[in-house]
């Protein structure tokens, strides 16, 4: 059994999108937990009308803060956190939660455009979507327009996924891809939940596993399952215009939290 979580603020077409995908793609039974940070477009009546459970804030509120009220909301041991601008390829959940069974892995994310089995790879993925990405101005953020950006980023997108998965079939890397994270719950009794300090939180908790793997030894770092590949809209949700984050002033700087040391581990993972 899976709990998904996503925040979202507005982006209609993308919400309905992204819904469309997970129902079509995600084996077994789900919850879908949808937080809202005001959305006046109808997205969150939306996801409530395809039986999502949404919970609705009054102002916009930060990623950690979002996935938090989702955790005290979701009822399974499988966490699984979406940003609501991906398309997640055919039993994306399994494929990540065998990863982690067979690699012994609490914390875990989906590889995609922004990082997969090596720097070449990725900057080709990179190059091709930029491409892509200057279509949007034309084409614009419609349903219509998405979904084509999408198809002629990947072709045939079930293809596309299973031959990442024959030729990746339960291969890692150490790393994280923010837009899908998928943690089981007894991880969070180690690493605590998300840092509402922090606006970068997929760093934060990255450098959270990578510590705690150093330090105790009871988890091993966030890693990437390069047989699950997600397709990530780049950028589209700050381009959404949405409201300054109502808990803007609980943010610090991650290096003030973290030492120089600790911070070269992100630095090494981007060379």
């Amino acid at each position: 059994m899976l709990s998904i979580v996503t925040a979202i603020y507005n982006q209609r077409a993308m919400n309905e999108i992204y819904w469309e995908q997970i129902e079509e793609n995600t084996a077994g039974p789900f919850e879908l937990i949808v937080v809202d940070n005001g959305s006046t477009d109808g997205s969150a009546e939306f996801f409530e009308s395809v039986g999502a459970r949404v919970i609705r804030n009054d102002a916009n509120y930060s990623y950690p803060h979002c996935q938090n009220q989702g955790i005290a909301s979701a009822r399974y041991d499988w966490l699984a956190f979406l940003n609501n601008d991906v398309i997640v390829s055919p039993r994306w959940n399994l494929g990540l939660i065998e990863s982690m069974r067979f690699n012994d892995l609490d914390v875990a994310t989906a590889c995609g455009i922004e990082q997969v089995e090596n720097a070449q790879a990725t900057r080709k993925l990179k190059r091709r979507w930029k491409r892509i990405g200057c279509l949007m101005g034309l084409l614009g953020r419609n349903k219509a327009g998405l979904r084509w950006m999408h198809r002629w980023m990947y072709g045939d997108w079930k293809t596309f996924c299973r031959d990442r998965e024959s030729r990746f079939r339960r291969q890692v890397k150490e790393g994280f891809v923010g837009n899908t994270v998928m943690i089981r719950r007894r991880a969070l009794e180690k690493i605590g939940t998300w840092d509402e300090s922090q606006q970068g939180a997929d760093f934060d908790l990255y450098l959270r596993t990578k510590t705690r793997e150093r330090d105790v030894g009871d988890i091993r770092a966030a890693h990437i399952a390069l047989d699950v590949f997600v397709h990530h809209y780049i950028r589209l949700t700050l381009k959404g215009k949405h409201p300054p984050f109502a808990d803007r002033a609980n943010f610090v700087n991650l290096s003030d939290k973290w030492s120089e040391e600790d911070r070269r581990c992100l630095e090494r993972l981007n060379q």
